[in-house]
């Protein structure tokens, strides 16, 4: 019988929106890119110079303290160019696309037969590593490590979130088999986990240990199944994998080749149609956006979801990492005396509102703050929405006077910013607890390793 684990805290955001189970093929981008920027804590050296040619899976650069991790062109082209910030810092890698250049061959193999060096060293060679991230800090999973077991979370409760049953359908082998490669990773177990209800396709999948997770956003974080299954303490190591990324390592294992087709999930409320795309990893946004936004006011483009997510232009391109594409209001106008209103069509976290009445209703929610930074008081308001044993608040401020002992008793090992975004979404100071806990994790990742 499969372990359900039951969470009452945390809080699902009813936003408009949300993909409607319609698929549809959008025309290929004209350029896709890499970013380094993806990458929390890369320092990338480039392999490659603009007018390059590549083969999909050939490598464009590579991480300058741990060169044995490269990064692979998602698709056959020509380097279009080499874009930077301050410092030089390079900030995207562009490749036309050019089906004619072809892929690179890495050869098919069985997971099953292989041990855990050969799997490892067909990740890496491929450009696939990148998908394997470690807890503590949310960085690329380190070679050397040995991680005491693995957690892929197959269902996601942010707002507007894809539906990963949806996506993964019909490639249940391809997802068998990169489960298989996973298993070779680790001396422990590979962890699903699956929603209260629903999930059948994944329950079907072998050499795993499952459990189901139901209540509030954020009960679907691989953050909150770790903590609640085999919690991450000092000197241990969890690795954690994306559903969609599972498939890319299968395909490698059963094609010999990278193929970084993916699915994404069109959301918002500035959506025409709501609904689900398939592209390519790193593709540009304007063929996904292209006839698909209302035309009225000022809309802010998000990749990822509403609260983790990176605020992009039109032109720019999908992150590595994401699944979702999110087109919200900007909200960048005034509302004379909106505090003193009843607030009917407005949503409120606190229940400031009297929509608070109708916790069914979705809105068309902002990028509004509707207000300002106040000081940082102890309310108990966060510990609402993080279903852990840390205590939020204390964390925090521990990471802004740098107290790395008190980070350490107050559980910094087991949370990354989508752990605390709600925390950060129902803040009346205004904090960005995001930002602080992710300087909280490079100062220990740099202090401690």
């Amino acid at each position: 019988m499969l372990k359900t684990i039951k969470l009452r805290k945390g809080l699902n955001i009813k936003m408009k929106g949300k993909a409607e189970p319609v698929l549809e093929q959008v025309s290929p981008s004209d350029v896709y890119a890499l970013k380094p920027t993806d990458f929390p804590g890369l320092t990338p050296r480039l392999t490659v110079h603009q007018g390059d040619q590549v083969k999909a899976g050939d490598v464009l650069f590579y991480d300058k303290y741990h060169p044995e991790v490269v990064f692979v062109s998602p698709v056959g082209g020509t380097v279009a160019s080499i874009n930077r910030g301050e410092r030089r810092r390079i900030l995207e890698v562009l490749v036309t696309a050019d089906e004619s250049m072809g892929v690179v061959d890495f050869g098919k193999h069985d997971p099953l037969h292989l041990d855990r060096e050969e799997v490892k060293g067909i990740l890496l060679k491929s450009g696939l590593w990148p998908f394997i991230k470690r807890r503590p800090y949310g960085t690329i999973a380190r070679v050397d490590e040995i991680p005491k077991s693995i957690f892929i979370s197959c269902f996601d409760t942010a707002p507007l979130a894809p539906d990963y049953a949806y996506i993964t359908g019909g490639q249940e082998t391809v997802f068998q088999t990169g489960v298989n490669a996973l298993t070779r990773l680790t001396s422990g177990k590979v962890h699903l986990g699956l929603p209260g209800e629903g999930g059948d396709l994944f329950s079907r999948i072998q050499h795993v240990e499952i459990t189901r997770y139901s209540g509030p956003h954020p009960a679907g974080n691989v953050g909150v199944h770790i903590h609640h299954t085999d919690p991450v303490n000092k000197g241990e190591v969890v690795w954690t994998v994306n559903p969609q990324d599972v498939l890319f390592i299968g395909r490698l294992f059963e094609t010999g080749h990278v193929d970084f087709t993916k699915i994404i999930a069109l959301t918002g409320s500035e959506v025409v149609k709501p609904r689900y795309l398939k592209t390519k990893l790193g593709t540009g946004l304007c063929p996904l956006l292209a006839g698909n936004l209302k035309e009225e006011g000022k809309q802010r483009v998000i990749s990822g979801n509403a609260l983790t997510g990176q605020k992009v232009i039109c032109d720019n391109y999908l992150g590595f990492y994401d699944s979702q594409v999110t087109v919200i209001p900007e909200g960048d106008e005034y509302e004379f005396m909106g505090w003193a209103r009843p607030g009917i069509g407005k949503y409120s976290a606190s229940r400031t509102f009297l929509s608070s009445l109708f916790p069914r209703k979705e809105y068309e929610l902002t990028a509004n703050l509707h207000g300002g930074v106040r000081a940082f008081v102890l309310s108990g308001q966060y510990e609402k929405y993080v279903p852990m044993d840390i205590l939020p608040v204390h964390l925090l401020k521990a990471i802004l006077v740098n107290d790395i002992d008190k980070m350490e008793q107050l559980g910094i090992y087991e949370v990354i910013g989508e752990d605390l975004a709600l925390c950060e979404f129902a803040c009346a100071s205004k904090i960005k607890v995001q930002d602080i806990l992710r300087k909280g994790l490079e100062t220990m990742e740099k202090e401690l390793g």
